[in-house]
């Protein structure tokens, strides 16, 4: 939540905060997130999965009154030993064309003029799978650089809420959630899965392809990191020098 610009990491849909004795401050705006997971479904005697999706309207911590403190998580930063996945760290590291790596960066983000994948340290975050989630999520975003499959050509409006904004982070999303599953972390991961993708959703219901557009384009992505995976890995993981990261919560900026 660092892009919308809030130091506190908390949203509450308008029940979760009518639970707690709280109300909304007069005025206060909400903001869109949206859940998907993959649906297995019965055809034909063959098993299929289809992308199910919600959204939900939720208010920061900032614009609800009445809450009693005690029932709000202190802001600290998150520090746990982190133990490296076998599966997810071979994946990573065996992708000969890769982008580079920096951990120990203020936010997860790719950036096309270097590419480069910035990411906070893997302790900041609360599990383990989660981090790799994220790293996922970002080189996802990097499989459309110019080199790789070139998306980012056709995808050039990456203004925040943009239609080629919102695609790209679908895809990027989708994506990361295929990696997860091919690691075995899904059961960990599946529920972060969201995204506050402003705009988007408003999109897909007046274009029936879009959904199904971003859903072969994550796997487009996905098939391409899978087939340039080599046997002699390259070191793509830089740790800055920098102090580590105090952020708890982490923005999913493109």
């Amino acid at each position: 939540m660092l892009s919308f610009g809030f130091k506190r990491p908390y949203f509450l849909t308008f029940k979760q905060v009518q639970d707690l004795g709280g109300k909304i401050k007069k005025g206060s705006s909400s903001f869109m997130i949206v859940f998907w997971k993959m649906v297995e479904y019965e055809k034909d005697d063959e098993t299929k999965e289809i992308p199910m999706l919600r959204y939900y309207r939720v208010f920061h911590i900032d614009d609800v009154e009445g809450i009693d403190p005690d029932k709000i998580p202190e802001n600290t930063a998150h520090d746990h030993d982190f133990d490296p996945i076998a599966s997810c760290e071979q994946l990573i590291q065996f992708w000969f064309d890769s982008p580079v790596i920096k951990l120990n960066q203020k936010k997860a983000c790719y950036i096309p003029s270097s590419d480069e994948v910035h990411m906070p340290g893997a302790r900041t975050f609360f599990q383990d799978e989660e981090f790799y989630s994220t790293i996922f999520h970002e080189l996802c975003h990097s499989t459309g650089h110019r080199k790789r499959l070139n998306r980012h050509e056709r995808f050039s409006n990456l203004n925040f809420a943009s239609k080629d904004y919102s695609q790209e982070e679908l895809v990027a999303e989708m994506g990361a959630a295929y990696l997860c599953g091919i690691c075995g972390i899904e059961n960990a991961t599946i529920d972060n899965s969201a995204a506050y993708i402003q705009g988007w959703l408003n999109k897909l219901k007046s274009d029936k392809k879009f959904i199904m557009m971003a859903s072969g384009l994550a796997q487009k992505a996905v098939d391409y990191i899978l087939d340039h995976q080599d046997s002699n890995p390259k070191p793509v993981l830089k740790s800055s020098k920098k102090k580590k990261s105090k952020a708890a919560s982490l923005s999913m900026n493109f």
